[in-house]
C-alpha cells in the first residue's frame, strides 16, 4: 500500500511538474465555447456551475481513440472498467455511482439497454466514429434527464455537415492481427446539411480470461458501424434533424475470469439501432423556441456457447431483447436578457424480453420471461438566471410518473460566479436523482420483484477555476459528495436452492476531490493533467464499492511541429481497488485487492499532403500487465498504424 502511494505522489509531481497542473483542451481559454448539456440549452461553457468536461473529435483525433470508453478514461471522476480485451463488456463509474446510474445520450436518443440487470449500457462497442464532441456532466441529473441519471449524463454529439462536400477513406492494421477500415462524407447547401461514416474492425483479441490463469485461446472481434445524420431547413425559423447509428458486432468470449475459464466457442452478438427525428421552430425573433423529438433505442443480443472437448456437458442459448421509445417536447422561453425558462414534457415505453436456456453439471435450466415493459412520464422546468454576467444560476424541478411505482419528484440548483478582474470562476451545485428499477429487477421469473421502490440519489459539489497567464494556464479544484438510498441489491432467500430477489437493501456513499489543470504556452503545446481521489462506503457493510479506485491520474502533452505533424503522449494510472471472488467450494464472497497500475499510450500523425496523412500509436507502450476486473486480461503493447486519404 505504502508503495503505491508513493508512486501515486511521484506521478502526480511529475505531471503537475510538466503541464504546470488539467482538463479539457477547449477549457483552457475558450470560456465561450457553447454547451448544451448542462441546462438543454445552448450556453458558454463558463456560466456553468456543474461539473462539466468536453471531449473535442480533435482531441479524439489526436489521442487516436477508437472507442468511447477509452477516449472517456481521461476524464476526470470517470472510471472505465472493461472484462477483457477490444468488445468485451465495458463499463463506467462516475465519482463512485453504479454503471446503471449514468444517462448514455447519443444525439438525444438514450443508449441504456432496457434488457440488462440494472437497465446499464455497455460501452465494449461504441466507437468514436463521426462524433463531434463527448459532454461528461457529472452528479445528479435526474431534473433535466430523469431516471437513470442520478449520478451523472454522458452526451454524445454526433457531426453535421457543412460546407462543400468533403470525404475520407482510411486503413489501418497492427497487433492483435487487427484491421479497421473506414470512410465517410460530409456537406451542406442552403437547406441541407449532411455527415456519413461507415466503419469495420476485425481483430484476433486477445484471452477475455487473464493469460496469466493459463488461458491462451484468443477472443476475436468484429465491429461494423454506420452513423449518418441529416439537416434539412425549410424556413428561416424551423429545422428538422434526423439521426442513425447502427452497429453490429461479433466477439468470442470465456466462462468467466480465472483458472480454467478458457472457452473456443462461446460466442456473443449485439445488433444496436438508434435513431431520432427532430423538429425545432423558433418563433417572436428566437424568444420562444421549441423542439419536438421522437427516439428509438433497439438492441438485440445474444449468448450462445456448443459444447466443445473442455466443457462437454456444457451448452448455452440465450437472446435478450431491449427497445426504448421516447417522446420530447421542449419550450425555452427567453423572458429576458437576464433570464430563460425551459419547460418540458416527455414519456418513454421500455420493453424487453429473454429467453434462456442451458445445459450442465447441475442439469438443464430455463429462465424465459415474455415481453414486459414500463412506461415514465415527466414534466420539467428550469429556471436561468443571469445577473450582471457575471452571476448565473439554474433552480429545476421535476415530476415523473411510472407505471409500476408511481410518483417521484427531483430538483435542482446550480450557480457560478465569475470574477472577471482576475479571471476566477467559483461554482456549486446541489441536487437530487432517482433511478427506477429494470425490467429484469422487477419482472425476471427467478429473481425479480414487483414491489421495488425507486433508487435515490444527492449530491453536491463546489469547486474552483483560474485562469492565468493571459489563459495560458487553467487550474481547476472541485469537491464533491453523494449519498444513495435504497439501492437494489440481490438479497439470497434459499440457500439450500441459493434463489433469492431483488429488494431495496442497500445503502451507499462517496466523496472526493477533482484537480485538473492545463497549460499551453503556445499554439503548438499543450500540456494537460487530472488528478482524482474518490472515497467510497457501503453503508451497510462499511467496505469500499467495488471497482472504485481512491487514486486516478491522467495526462497527455500533445505537439504540433512542422505544420503537419502532431505527436500525443499520454497515460492512466489507476490505483489500487477492491474486487470480489468466490471460495470454489462453499461459494462465499471474498474481498481482494486489485493491483495498481500505469499505462502510457504514444500517438503521432503526418500530413504528407493536404489530402494524405499517415498515422500510428503504440497502445501500453510500457507494456504492462494488470487487470481492471480480477481474473480477466488486459492486451499488452500493441503497435498500429494507417493512412487517410482525403478529398
Amino acid at each position: 500500500m505504502q508503495s503505491s502511494r508513493q508512486r501515486c505522489t511521484v506521478l502526480i509531481g511529475l505531471v503537475m511538474a510538466l503541464c504546470s497542473s488539467a482538463a479539457a483542451e477547449e477549457q483552457v481559454a475558450k470560456l465561450d465555447e457553447m454547451v448544451v448539456t448542462a441546462t438543454r440549452d445552448e450556453v458558454p461553457i463558463g456560466q456553468v456551475g456543474s461539473s462539466l468536461t468536453v471531449i473535442s473529435a480533435k482531441q479524439i483525433e489526436q489521442q487516436q481513440k477508437q472507442t468511447v470508453a477509452d477516449a472517456l478514461r481521461m476524464v476526470p471522476g470517470l472510471d472505465v472498467v472493461r472484462s477483457g480485451g477490444s468488445g468485451q463488456s465495458s463499463s463506467i463509474f462516475m465519482r463512485g455511482a453504479d454503471s446503471r446510474h449514468t444517462l448514455v445520450l447519443i444525439d438525444g436518443v438514450e443508449l441504456n439497454d432496457p434488457s440488462t440487470t440494472g437497465g446499464e449500457y455497455n460501452f465494449g462497442f461504441l466507437t468514436t466514429d463521426n462524433i463531434e464532441r463527448i459532454e461528461v456532466l457529472r452528479g445528479p441529473q435526474s431534473t433535466l434527464y430523469g431516471s437513470q441519471a442520478m449520478g451523472g449524463v454522458i452526451n454524445i454529439i454526433t457531426k453535421r455537415g457543412s460546407g462543400r462536400l468533403t470525404g475520407f477513406a482510411s486503413a489501418e492494421g497492427g497487433s492483435f492481427y487487427t484491421a479497421k477500415e473506414s470512410g465517410g462524407i460530409s456537406g451542406s447547401t442552403d437547406q441541407f446539411n449532411y455527415s456519413l461514416t461507415l466503419s469495420r474492425l476485425d481483430s484476433s483479441g486477445i484471452s477475455a480470461a487473464a493469460s496469466s490463469a493459463g488461458n491462451s485461446e484468443e477472443d476475436g472481434y468484429q465491429n461494423s458501424s454506420v452513423a449518418g445524420r441529416l439537416g434539412i431547413t425549410p424556413t428561416q425559423n424551423s429545422d428538422i434533424d434526423l439521426s442513425l447509428r447502427y452497429t453490429k458486432s461479433r466477439n468470442s468470449a470465456d466462462n468467466g475470469g480465472g483458472v480454467g475459464a478458457d472457452d473456443p466457442n462461446r460466442v456473443m452478438r449485439t445488433d444496436e439501432l438508434q435513431f431520432r427525428a427532430q423538429g425545432t421552430l423558433a418563433l417572436f425573433n428566437d424568444l420562444w423556441e421549441q423542439k419536438l423529438g421522437v427516439s428509438l433505442n433497439d438492441l438485440t443480443r445474444s449468448d450462445d456457447n456448443d459444447r466443445d472437448a473442455a466443457h462437454p456437458l456444457d451448452f448455452q442459448r440465450s437472446e435478450y431483447h431491449g427497445q426504448t421509445v421516447k417522446f420530447d417536447w421542449q419550450h425555452t422561453l427567453r423572458l429576458h436578457k437576464t433570464n430563460t425558462l425551459i419547460v418540458g414534457a416527455e414519456t418513454k415505453e421500455e420493453n424487453a424480453k429473454s429467453t434462456y436456456y442451458s445445459e450442465g453439471v447441475w442439469g438443464p435450466y430455463t429462465n424465459t420471461w415474455d415481453e414486459q415493459f414500463a412506461r415514465t412520464t415527466g414534466v420539467y422546468l428550469q429556471d436561468q438566471l443571469n445577473l450582471w454576467d457575471s452571476w448565473f444560476s439554474t433552480a429545476g424541478v421535476r415530476v415523473d410518473d411510472h407505471s409500476q411505482f408511481g410518483t417521484e419528484a427531483t430538483y435542482r440548483f446550480t450557480t457560478a460566479y465569475l470574477i472577471k478582474q482576475t479571471d476566477t470562476k467559483l461554482k456549486g451545485s446541489y441536487g437530487t436523482g432517482f433511478k427506477a428499477p429494470s425490467l429484469f429487477q422487477l419482472f425476471d421469473p427467478a429473481n425479480g420483484n414487483a414491489d421495488l421502490k425507486p433508487e435515490k440519489s444527492t449530491g453536491w459539489d463546489v469547486g474552483v477555476e483560474q485562469a492565468l497567464l493571459n489563459r495560458q494556464i487553467h487550474l481547476g479544484a472541485t469537491y464533491f459528495r453523494n449519498d444513495f438510498e435504497q439501492l437494489i441489491d440481490w438479497e439470497l432467500v434459499d440457500p439450500i436452492w441459493f434463489t433469492g430477489t431483488y429488494k431495496n437493501i442497500a445503502k451507499a456513499s462517496s466523496e472526493g476531490v477533482e484537480l485538473t489543470a492545463s497549460y499551453q504556452p503556445f499554439d503548438s503545446l499543450l500540456m494537460r493533467a487530472g488528478y482524482t481521489y474518490t472515497k467510497t462506503r457501503d453503508k451497510e457493510t462499511g467496505e469500499e464499492l467495488l471497482r472504485r479506485p481512491k487514486h486516478k491520474l491522467t495526462g497527455d502533452i500533445n505537439y504540433r511541429f512542422l505544420g503537419a505533424g502532431n505527436l500525443n503522449l499520454g497515460l492512466v494510472y489507476v490505483g489500487t481497488r477492491d474486487d470480489l471472488t468466490f471460495d470454489p467450494i462453499t461459494y462465499a464472497q471474498q474481498t481482494v485487492t486489485l493491483k495498481d497500475y500505469l499505462v502510457v499510450n504514444l500517438a503521432a500523425s503526418y500530413d504528407v499532403t493536404k489530402n494524405l496523412q499517415l498515422f500510428g500509436r503504440i497502445d501500453n507502450l510500457l507494456d504492462r500487465h494488470y487487470e481492471e476486473v480480477l481474473g480477466y486480461g488486459t492486451p499488452g503493447i500493441g503497435a498500429y498504424g494507417g493512412v487517410k486519404v482525403s478529398f
